[in-house]
């Protein structure tokens, strides 16, 4: 539960709209717009927008003008959220442990020790804010060994190197896993899979860049 210290000042309103922003761009790794929020809180439009600028004051939220999908949530926001037990990634397991036994070999036969530890995603991939997890939707990417259903492991990030698998948001809306290339005027999202074409885009934006992937057998 939040501590009073940390919530006298922010209004339950307030809170669902920083959750409720938190929630879209975790499923859809991109930002809810101000007509979004509204719809998904049964506001109106103006109302959202009231609060919305309320906390930016308050320095929970940023947003860039003239981007309908920029709003975003500080430290400060995800320190709240955190300690108000709403953490990010609930769906997948991030941050839990299950027990890691010791190691077996996949060439020549190791000698059978148990060394009970425990196995986190924290200690893997650390437990910086910028780290979340995706479902991954769709084949376009499995001659990279990433299938339907796999969970990618992703660190926010605005650049990516060519090559390099990212979550790519195009036209300020829509989301895809492919590995980046930049090209003279361009960027070319290249797939997986011969059966989808290489997608090209002069108005896209580097979200997270992979690294790590998740799979239940």
């Amino acid at each position: 539960m939040f501590q009073p210290a940390a919530r006298k000042n922010l209004t339950p309103r307030q809170l669902q709209i920083l959750k409720a922003t938190a929630g879209f761009q975790d499923s859809n790794c991109y930002s809810p717009t101000i007509a979004e929020l509204a719809s998904a809180l049964s506001v109106s439009r103006s109302t959202a927008f009231e609060h919305i600028t309320e906390l930016r004051k308050k320095g929970l939220l940023t947003a860039s003008p003239g981007r309908a999908r920029s709003l975003t949530l500080t430290s400060k926001a995800q320190k709240l959220l955190e300690q108000a037990g709403d953490g990010f990634d609930n769906s997948t397991g991030v941050g839990t442990g299950i027990p890691l036994a010791g190691k077996v070999a996949a060439g020549l036969p190791l000698e059978a020790i148990e060394d009970t530890q425990e196995l986190s995603l924290n200690s893997c991939f650390g437990t910086d804010s910028d780290i979340f997890a995706l479902e991954v939707t769709g084949d376009s990417m499995i001659n990279d060994d990433i299938q339907d259903g796999d969970y990618v492991i992703c660190r926010r990030a605005q650049t990516a190197h060519n090559g390099q698998l990212a979550v790519v948001i195009m036209d300020d809306e829509n989301a895809t896993l492919k590995r980046f290339y930049r090209e003279k005027d361009r960027a070319r999202l290249q797939p997986a899979n011969e059966n989808y074409e290489p997608i090209y885009s002069d108005n896209c934006r580097i979200e997270a860049v992979i690294v790590g992937l998740i799979r239940k057998l």
